[in-house]
């Protein structure tokens, strides 16, 4: 299947137009014609090798959202026409206790990424800054046409990551949570928290957030370059999910937390984390990590946004403003999300 997409050929050239083929649609695979796709930062991360892991030339994108052109023979979910989604990985071994547990993004085997990896058969994986994309159904989400399909985009990416955790740890009513950073991750945990029925604390270094985060849902606002405001919050948190992509210090946030509590991590920064023994000795506290969903999970997510409203905010750019929108990104300079709309893509 002939494809035309925008590619990095290395780790420092603009990404740049690229024709490419994607496997013919084999009997439970889905055709989607792109409409969408979000610039996750991770993204950049891989694109300027910043984690070490990137194999050129590579298609970036795992935000991905359109409509069905084609369907397999034994494809049940799907038909010609109808909205969909694709998200951070595209297979799995199937057969793992975690895949049979519909924990496909934990596969004992390793997942297969939706770009910058290879599948089972050593072929490379191109994902969303492109035209199509042909995945197995398991690996394809329902979008309800009641949202924004451009706003739904990020939902694939930044969505899931901050709704896992907050499930799992059973954020709700009569909970404290702690929301660190208003990026594109902190600004759907923030959604998601809010609408659980939490009490919701934001924490920015950013003066000039404060309003739109409480637009957004938070009770209140700590502004960190005051030591004095994040103090007045120490043993007081159930939970803290800290969405930051730059490295920052994590323990004046794991001092925050009450007995039992626990923060995690879902931002991707590059160097490692420092912990100190005592900021989680005291309180029996817990620091963890989250990746994305599993597939149950990831289209009951899109199911509970369907049914409260919740989107993300974004910026619709141009596939000729890639470097720019990067480079905002990195910056801090997007409210919350940037999309792609796939509709500029070159057209030979």
């Amino acid at each position: 299947m002939k494809s035309l997409g925008f590619a990095a050929h290395d780790k420092v050239a603009p990404l740049a137009p690229f024709r490419f083929e994607r496997r013919d649609p084999a009997a439970n695979d889905v055709v989607v014609e792109i409409a969408y796709c979000g610039i996750c930062h991770s993204d950049i991360h891989q694109v300027r090798d910043e984690w070490k892991n990137a194999i050129y030339p590579m298609v970036p994108g795992h935000e991905i959202v359109g409509h069905v052109s084609g369907v397999g023979s034994a494809v049940k979910k799907f038909k010609e026409g109808d909205l969909a989604g694709v998200g951070v990985m595209v297979d799995s071994c199937r057969i793992c206790a975690n895949c049979k547990a519909g924990e496909e993004a934990y596969c004992e085997k390793g997942m297969v990424g939706t770009y910058n990896a290879y599948d089972y058969n050593g072929q490379l994986m191109f994902g969303g800054y492109s035209n199509n994309i042909v995945v197995d159904e398991r690996y394809v989400h329902s979008i309800s046409p009641k949202l924004n399909l451009a706003a739904v985009a990020p939902l694939l990416c930044a969505g899931i990551t901050t709704y896992s955790p907050l499930k799992f740890w059973k954020v709700g009513k009569g909970k404290k949570v702690g929301i660190v950073g208003l990026g594109g991750l902190g600004h759907m945990g923030l959604k998601f928290a809010h609408s659980m029925g939490a009490e919701v604390v934001l924490f920015t270094t950013s003066a000039g957030k404060v309003a739109d985060a409480q637009k957004l849902g938070a009770d209140e606002v700590v502004v960190t370059r005051d030591a004095g405001a994040v103090a007045k919050h120490r043993g007081s948190f159930d939970f803290i999910l800290d969405c930051v992509s730059a490295p920052h210090d994590v323990n004046p946030y794991l001092d925050l937390l009450r007995l039992n509590g626990t923060m995690c991590l879902v931002g991707l920064p590059e160097a490692p984390v420092a912990i100190s023994p005592f900021s989680i000795i005291t309180n029996r506290r817990s620091f963890s990590g989250s990746m994305i969903g599993g597939m149950p999970e990831t289209q009951g997510m899109l199911d509970y946004c369907a049914e409260h409203g919740i989107v993300s905010e974004i910026e619709l750019t141009s596939a000729d403003k890639l470097e720019e929108a990067y480079e905002r990104v990195v910056k801090g300079d997007v409210k919350y999300r940037f999309v792609i709309d796939m509709a500029t893509l070159p057209k030979s």
